[in-house]
């Protein structure tokens, strides 16, 4: 049995923690997405995206993240990244989304 590419935790009143394991490409947004919009649907006030165990991340993925980030951000909220390395990290660096996001 293959575990969620997603995990979800609620680290505190309105703070959220998302860890991603694997890609966040176009194969496994339809799964990762929902559990984002669901995270956003709870008007956190601080996200943090766990990017540790991503591997790949591709303009589907980016553009979860991105949906995220505006969602949060027009609830007053904020989005980080943290602990992304390798690939993933070059197509955040190459977009100007560390800058956004925090991510490193």
């Amino acid at each position: 049995m293959q575990t969620a590419p997603v995990d979800r935790t609620t680290v505190a009143d309105g703070e959220e923690r998302v860890r991603i394991h694997g890609a966040l490409d176009a194969r496994t947004v339809g799964a990762i997405g929902p559990v984002l919009q669901a995270v956003a649907a709870g008007h956190p006030h601080q996200v943090t995206v766990d990017f540790d165990e991503v591997s790949l991340l591709d303009s589907c993925g980016v553009a979860a993240i991105v949906s995220l980030w505006k969602r949060i951000k027009a609830q007053g909220g904020s989005v980080v990244i943290v602990r992304a390395h390798g690939q993933p990290l070059m197509v955040l660096k190459l977009l100007k989304l560390e800058r956004v996001l925090g991510a490193g």
